[in-house]
């Protein structure tokens, strides 16, 4: 999860790509332009068996000089060959 957060930071789209399930990755992915990340807070992981992960997080970010806003989300990992990689995530409310 802390790599995938510096990629987007870093923009490195090669990197989120390498940890992306192939099967769920888009097949366009771009950085939205001025956003500026802040701060990453892993809140939990579980391990739903022994090749798959739930973490959930919130992430911190300004687009130009806007507010800074928070991105919450639930994502589910699955390990390939050695690898945990990002499947998908859902956005819990509240």
């Amino acid at each position: 999860m802390r790599s995938r957060y510096s990629a987007y930071a870093l923009g490195d789209l090669e990197y989120l790509r390498a940890s992306w399930f192939p099967d769920t990755c888009p097949s366009e992915l771009d950085f939205e332009p001025g956003v500026r990340w802040l701060g990453l807070d892993v809140k939990r992981h579980r391990l739903d068996g022994e090749d798959a992960a739930t973490v959930e997080f919130v992430a911190r970010y300004r687009v130009g000089g806007g507010s800074a806003a928070r991105l919450h989300e639930l994502s589910r990992f699955v390990r390939v060959e050695g690898r945990w990689l990002y499947v998908d995530g859902e956005f819990p409310q509240g």
